[in-house]
């Protein structure tokens, strides 16, 4: 295989999310339309405008990782570094086996570890310097989870780490792609986010787009008329990226699908009359699979949730597709929205779609006539499934898509 021609497939995936622990849990969840968001329980959100969050719950640091780690790691890089491991075992690979220049790892952060640096500035502030931990100096930063991973797994191969928000995930993955196709064997790729604390809370709420609503039940309504913002969550998850040829060889357990294709684009200065960048961002990605419209068989939608930024998406779907050409579902609706772990979450759920022929549904939505796209709601719908569009925009103007397919076993 020469370089540039490798085709990455993914063979392992890790998932902690707020609606379950792990790929089985996650999957029973989003089949079954299990929401995962409640009133934030990490910090007294009474006196804030939002107060709901998909948070995860049954997750202990100390359960699965070496008391040592705990000390300098954020909860985000604990679930980080606990869904890599789950990643690996899912894919049957021992990194300790492989060749260290042979592995890299690339992540996305959109806030890094907000609540480990919220303490340590708390003791820096009511103690003085003395009482900050020497942690503090990488703990909080966006790369950390990329670090973290890579050291405790050997892996000194291409590292990197994306900062494009939301549409964050979808980028490392694509970076990832990227390693793979250029000779790297494996890649570990995703982000996890866990900002739920109040440093992180206001971050969030200073862009002005989070749910103020107190029902879980009508807080995160994405399409529907009564859209007013989003709920936030903390998860994600973690891929296992390798080469189609190398995972057939070893005689990997499974292959959930293949990369197949990738777009991104930035949304233009406002005002200046030109359209969203969106629509492009999906064109870029067919053309980059080498598909047709008519043979992607769902979309996993970004799902904003504000009615501007649900309208474009859906005329961004409805001129690619047509009028209600493609099933639309947005699972995020269970769980919230993840920030940087949110689309691979949504990637891992669309392997898990293909491999199973189930389409999760986006819960409690009824969906406006104003939008003239096919949303999944209520229930699982069940249809064969050979590929899959995933959608993410993030705060600014970032917009990705990722086309995943079926891979001949």
């Amino acid at each position: 295989m020469t370089a540039g021609t490798a085709r990455a497939v993914v063979t392992g995936l890790g998932v902690a999310a707020p609606n379950g622990l792990g790929v089985a849990d996650y999957w029973a969840a989003a089949r079954a339309g299990r929401s995962g968001i409640g009133r934030v329980s990490r910090f007294d959100p009474s006196g804030y405008p939002a107060r709901l969050a998909g948070e995860i719950t049954g997750f202990d640091a100390k359960d699965h990782l070496p008391g040592k780690l705990l000390p300098q790691t954020d909860r985000m890089t604990q679930i980080a570094l606990v869904s890599t491991d789950w990643a690996f075992a899912d894919a049957g690979v021992d990194p300790a086996a492989l060749p260290e220049y042979d592995m890299g790892v690339i992540t996305a952060s959109t806030s890094g570890g907000f609540e480990f640096g919220q303490r340590e500035l708390k003791a820096l502030w009511s103690q003085g310097s003395r009482y900050v931990s020497a942690y503090q100096s990488f703990a909080w930063f966006y790369a950390v989870n990329s670090g973290q991973i890579s050291i405790r797994n050997g892996m000194r191969g291409p590292s990197g780490v994306v900062v494009s928000d939301q549409a964050g995930g979808l980028d490392a993955i694509a970076h990832a792609r990227r390693q793979i196709r250029k000779g790297t064997g494996l890649m570990v790729s995703g982000a996890v986010d866990a900002s739920i604390c109040p440093w992180g809370w206001v971050a969030q709420l200073a862009a002005q787009r989070l749910s103020t609503s107190d029902d879980p039940e009508r807080a995160y309504l994405p399409f529907d008329p009564a859209a007013r913002g989003h709920v936030p969550g903390e998860g994600g998850a973690l891929l296992v990226l390798e080469d189609l040829d190398r995972a057939r060889d070893r005689g990997a357990r499974q292959i959930y699908g293949e990369i197949a294709g990738y777009g991104s684009t930035f949304d233009p200065k406002p005002g200046s009359g030109r359209p969203p960048g969106l629509r492009k961002a999906i064109e870029l990605a067919l053309a980059d699979a080498g598909m047709a419209p008519d043979q992607v068989d769902v979309v996993f939608a970004d799902a904003a949730a504000i009615p501007e930024l649900d309208r474009i998406e859906a005329e961004a779907i409805t001129a690619v597709f047509g009028p209600r050409g493609v099933p639309v579902t947005a699972p995020k609706t269970m769980t919230g929205r993840l920030y940087s772990g949110a689309a691979p979450l949504d990637l891992a759920t669309a392997f898990l779609t293909l491999r199973d022929g189930v389409i999760p549904p986006s819960i409690r939505v009824s969906p406006s006539e104003d939008y003239d796209i096919d949303l999944v709601t209520d229930r699982p719908r069940t249809a064969p499934v050979r590929s899959a569009l995933v959608l993410a925009r993030g705060y600014g103007g970032f917009n990705s898509a990722v086309v995943v397919r079926a891979v001949e076993q």
